[in-house]
């Protein structure tokens, strides 16, 4: 069976290494490009970085000249994206411009960039996967709000990650919250007049009075809780995350799918 060609950009990254391991040890994938803007990391072995050996792939800092090589493979190549907020958006759109199909990690694009992105995608007739959370327990999360929203009408979400990350909110948050004002129902009706004597004290708001709240911390990975409130009683739910290695079936379901769409996919529950 032919192998899928694979490239990881930010390899050197948390995140990045976890992929790296996982691609080398799927029997039907081969990691073709390895990239990554560490200065102290160029020229290493990807694999030796990753903890998994040498798989003769070395890391490099040039994005074109690793698409362009990525593009000439005989099977239909795929970028695994785990960068940064600021870059993700034409490190995507770079690799559109070269055929080569992106699977992204990174959060932190706006809606408008990843309505520009669809565009794209749509043009060019490929494959844009775009994933706030690999985990499949999240995406169970997410599914059991949604059926919890219909009969409640109080939420608020509180998301928790180490102080590296970014951008505030997560995108897995953000994701929540859209999937819940889908159904355009208000929430979070106030039953008094609500001040701030600090700004923000009462979080970010999405869709129709969805709050968000971010927490950063030292110790955390990532995770999240959906708190639902009625007269005398509240359903919570809570996803943690321990290990960066949960994510990584739903990035390899994510390289074999988004090779069968020729748009732009969000959310891993469309591949499930």
């Amino acid at each position: 069976m032919a192998q899928i060609p694979v490239v990881v950009n930010g390899a050197a990254g948390k995140m990045g290494r976890e992929v790296v391991k996982a691609i080398a040890a799927a029997p039907d994938m081969s990691l073709i490009g390895a990239l990554d803007r560490n200065p102290e990391v160029q020229g290493k072995d990807a694999g030796e970085v990753a903890g998994c050996g040498a798989l003769e792939v070395p890391i490099l800092s040039d994005l074109q000249s690793t698409l362009c090589m990525a593009a000439q493979e005989k099977e239909l190549a795929v970028m695994v994206d785990f960068t940064h907020p600021a870059s993700v958006y034409e490190n995507v759109r770079t690799a559109i411009a070269y055929g080569v199909r992106p699977v992204v990690g990174t959060t932190g694009l706006t809606q408008e960039q990843i309505n520009e992105l669809a565009d794209f995608a749509d043009k060019a007739s490929l494959g844009v996967a775009i994933i706030p959370n690999f985990s499949i327990g999240m995406v169970l999360l997410q599914q059991a709000a949604i059926q919890a929203s219909q009969y409640f009408d109080h939420v608020e979400i509180i998301e928790l990650h180490h102080n590296q990350k970014a951008d505030a909110p997560s995108g897995t948050a953000i994701k929540t919250a859209e999937m819940l004002a889908e159904f355009g129902k208000p929430f979070n009706v106030p039953t008094v007049h609500e001040t701030e004597s600090l700004q923000g004290a009462r979080g970010a708001t999405i869709g129709d009075g969805i709050r968000i709240h971010s927490v950063r911390l030292p110790g955390l990975i990532a995770h999240q809780e959906v708190i639902f409130g009625a007269p005398g009683q509240i359903y919570t739910l809570r996803h943690d995350t321990s290990d960066r290695a949960c994510y990584m079936p739903g990035v390899l379901l994510a390289i074999r799918k988004i090779r069968d769409y020729k748009s732009l996919i969000y959310g891993l529950e469309r591949f499930l």
